[in-house]
């Protein structure tokens, strides 16, 4: 197999890993298998998510007219309900909220009002609704709230202890969509974004109980360095040490309809010489990159080195990239002993990584000297944060465009038999 081909064998790999989290036929088999219970009052369809439109668009087909439906996604997927109707479809943007993520939130909110005992609430929830739809707690602005989230985003936290940062300056997370539909019966159908599957961090669990306390995202930005970073009023709010109320399990059903682990199980069935070597690859970046090379240096003749999770990068520098650019840059820098016969690809299974067009990267043996060809040093941008730039310089940025679904990160290295 030449190189060209162990790329292009790389990218199918990925591809089945991608299909393996379609959120269409995630509803469909389990509306299917457990269908939604009639209901003597309304019923209020919400999606909310990077796969919101197309777990929207299916759950329609096996249920009856709702009273309301309202559909929450990022820009790569809007055009994904344009032949259904009675369907309203809000933009909200990702990774930083933005005022459509504001407008979002308000109206999952206003949908849920004055809803009784006799009403009922399906929500479909998929990766990326921490940032589409924010609702922030009185004592926070927008703007405080906006500046929040790009703290977050460069602090180095993992995905469990930012959304539990996340829940608890907002109203609709932590369960907060939960208490507002209250007395009605809420189903929540959820594919998860999250390593591990806890439904409380998916989307910063809207329909779910909180993470944690105030208490304990403020010990987390402490612990993070980025306490100080934080806006004045977040700060004050944290430090008061208020909590959500508890959610009982007894108030929602919510259903895991597909994971990660079922992305990576797809690789396997696509490949026979395919072994998953890791399905919780989170933590720094570096430490992942490390992790990755050794068991590269190991591998054999022919196999495929499957990893699955989500890692994070602390951000020192004004570049631009990802979390999967970056693991592809420092990989590429670190496998150069291991000869011309490899290849490794990290992607975000919803196609975008970091606030860039790219899912990710594709990387070989050649991918350092075609950066220094085009006169960049690797090493400097990576210090820079800058791997979306320097992947470009060597024509490998992994571009997939929105993928409609959102399983979190899959990583897959290839050796030449």
């Amino acid at each position: 197999m030449t190189r060209s081909k162990l790329r292009q064998a790389a990218e199918e790999l990925f591809e089945a890993a991608v299909g393996a989290a379609d959120p269409a036929g995630a509803v469909a088999r389990a509306l299917q298998a457990d269908p939604l219970p009639d209901c003597a009052g309304r019923l209020v369809v919400l999606a909310v998510g990077k796969a919101a439109c197309a777990m929207m668009k299916e759950a329609l087909l096996h249920l009856p007219e709702p009273s309301l439906a309202i559909a929450v996604t990022n820009h790569e997927n809007l055009a994904d309900l344009d032949s259904v109707q009675g369907v309203r479809v809000i933009c909200g943007e990702h990774p930083v909220p933005g005022t459509g993520s504001v407008i979002a939130g308000d109206a999952l909110l206003s949908a849920v009002e004055g809803l009784g005992a006799d009403d009922q609430v399906l929500a479909l929830v998929s990766g990326g609704g921490s940032a589409l739809a924010i609702a922030p707690v009185a004592a926070i602005s927008f703007e405080e709230k906006q500046q929040a989230g790009a703290v977050l985003l460069g602090s180095g936290l993992d995905i469990n202890r930012m959304n539990l940062v996340r829940q608890c300056l907002s109203r609709i997370k932590g369960g907060g969509l939960l208490r507002a539909a209250a007395p009605a019966q809420v189903h929540s159908l959820i594919l998860s974004d999250v390593i591990g599957d806890d439904l409380r961090v998916v989307a910063s669990g809207p329909t779910v109980s909180a993470v944690g306390t105030c208490a304990a995202a403020q010990a987390a930005l402490m612990d993070a360095g980025v306490w100080e970073d934080m806006p004045a009023a977040v700060r004050q709010h944290l430090d008061q040490g208020e909590t959500a109320p508890p959610v009982t399990a007894a108030t929602a059903l919510n259903r895991i309809i597909g994971s990660n682990r079922v992305s990576l199980e797809a690789v396997l069935a696509a490949c026979p010489a395919a072994r998953i070597v890791e399905d919780a690859l989170c933590g720094d970046v570096a430490e992942a990159a490390a992790f990755i090379l050794a068991q590269a240096q190991q591998s054999q003749s022919g196999e495929v080195l499957v990893f699955g999770g989500e890692t994070t990068v602390r951000l020192v520098g004004d570049g631009l990239g990802g979390r999967n650019q970056e693991l592809a840059l420092r990989v590429a820098l670190g496998a150069q002993a291991l000869g011309d016969d490899w290849v490794f690809l990290s992607g975000g299974t919803d196609g975008r990584d970091g606030p860039t067009d790219a899912a990710g990267g594709l990387v070989d043996s050649g991918t350092i000297a075609r950066i220094e060809a085009a006169g960049l040093n690797p090493q400097a941008m990576l210090a820079r944060n800058d791997s979306y730039h320097a992947l470009q310089a060597a024509g490998d940025l992994l571009i997939t465009g929105g993928t409609g679904t959102n399983v979190a990160d899959v990583q897959l290295f290839l050796r030449r038999s």
